[in-house]
């Protein structure tokens, strides 16, 4: 990689983006680096950005470009472990623990699981947030000490440090305040950079597809889980990517503590029934990937092990798995309207209900709270009755409510009793 000032300037690598050229290896791997250094600026980033966003970008121009983010900074080893190892990644969605209970599932069944997580922003919750609602968690944790765990537990789920690919760091928040989040090139390399660096030998994604999830129709969908899976086995990453929906949304939680209650249910052997089917499939692509094809996931939930595992995990990074969870000061319940059908629940709506409870943030310095979050006690095609819970909103500040319930109008339907609901296949696609 060039570090040659002079090689190239950054109007000349807008234009080029610009007027429909491909970008060359050099003007690719200058502008990244140069980026990440400061000497090209936020708004000629975010001007690149657009014209991305606008024209797109070839295979081998994302390849180059994912491969430009992980060469500015670091990256992770595990070729010491004794187990092989594999990674999930979400693009976000409404109700999706499914991290959660999947980690110290894949790690009772013998893979080896780094889950660098981060934050939930707008909607979508983070893993982090709601892990800190466990007493004592902590998600920084340093190389060695990962390296550790996964050693000895075979599981971890932490914070990403800054050394991966600080060029995404830079460059995800503008595309923030840009209107370029969309860009399919810039999403498939911010998520691949990382993936890549962190050193996983197995990768799965799981690319949520619906009203509330980051992509809303399958074919857009479709499209950034094939250039994921072409990044990550270009990068000698066993890569394969599942479709799933997130119209609805998953399990019958959305928030932090109340996530981690629900997770806990799952590796206990219950839980809802679309949590525990997306954590096994998730949890089968994940052992396939990692070469294991002689470990059942529902065994290791049906015997405890995972559970274990679990607490074994909390335990290792300051965690007390048997502490009771926060608990919102506040409680509003929303009855259903009439007796029926619940024939559709928009997981927007849910998400958005959430976040205006206080259980996600606007911005990324902002604080969220623990307890806060949504629980509705029905699901697609359940059978409800006039005055009956259908939801029930958590809150530390009763103010919050009224946003909250704006956020749920016309996020439901309940049609009359008898009325037929086909459900939704869970699992839409399998890619790679």
């Amino acid at each position: 990689m060039t570090n040659d000032a002079g090689a190239h300037d950054a109007v000349e690598v807008i234009t080029a983006k610009r007027d429909r050229h491909e970008l060359s290896d050099s003007q690719i791997d200058w502008v990244v680096d140069a980026y990440t250094r400061g000497a090209v600026a936020d708004e000629q980033m975010s001007s690149l950005a657009m014209a991305i966003l606008l024209n797109g970008m070839t295979r081998r121009e994302i390849a180059r470009w994912t491969g430009a983010m992980i060469a500015s900074g670091e990256r992770m080893d595990f070729s010491s472990l004794s187990r092989p190892t594999a990674d999930k990644h979400s693009t976000g969605g409404v109700g999706d623990k499914i991290t959660l209970p999947l980690a110290p599932l894949v790690a009772a069944c013998g893979v080896a699981v780094p889950q660098l997580s981060g934050r939930g922003l707008g909607h979508t919750g983070g893993t982090l947030d709601k892990l800190e609602a466990i007493p004592g968690w902590r998600a920084s944790l340093s190389n060695a000490e990962i390296l550790d765990q996964l050693d000895s537990l075979g599981a971890v789920i932490c914070a990403a440090g800054d050394g991966l690919a600080p060029a995404d760091k830079k460059l995800y928040a503008l595309r923030d305040v840009t209107g370029t989040v969309e860009a399919i090139p810039l999403i498939a390399s911010s998520i691949m950079s990382k993936k890549i660096a962190e050193g996983t030998g197995a990768l799965v994604l799981d690319v949520k597809v619906g009203s509330g999830a980051f992509m809303k129709d399958v074919d857009r969908a479709r499209e950034l889980a094939e250039t994921m899976v072409a990044l990550g086995t270009d990068a000698g990453v066993r890569t394969t990517a599942l479709l799933t929906d997130m119209s609805t949304p998953l399990g019958l939680t959305a928030g932090n503590a109340i996530e981690v209650a629900e997770s806990v249910e799952v590796l206990a052997g219950g839980g809802p029934a679309d949590v525990v089917e997306l954590t096994l499939a998730l949890a089968r692509e994940m052992l396939a990937g990692a070469g294991v094809t002689d470990a059942d996931p529902a065994d290791k939930l049906a015997d405890g092990s995972a559970m274990d595992a679990w607490k074994a995990m909390i335990r290792a990074q300051g965690g007390d798995p048997d502490a009771e969870l926060p608990v919102a000061r506040e409680s509003h319940v929303v009855v259903a309207p009439s007796t029926g059908v619940l024939t559709r629940l928009d997981a927007m709506a849910v998400g958005l209900a959430a976040w205006r409870l206080g259980a996600g943030r606007a911005r990324k310095e902002d604080p969220v709270q623990a307890g806060a979050g949504v629980v509705w006690h029905a699901r697609p095609g359940d059978a409800v009755t006039e005055g009956q819970p259908l939801f029930t909103l958590l809150t530390d500040d009763e103010h919050r409510f009224e946003r909250a319930l704006a956020s749920l109008e016309g996020g439901y339907d309940v049609a009359p009793a008898g009325t037929e609901v086909t459900p939704q296949p869970l699992v839409i696609d399998r890619i790679g």
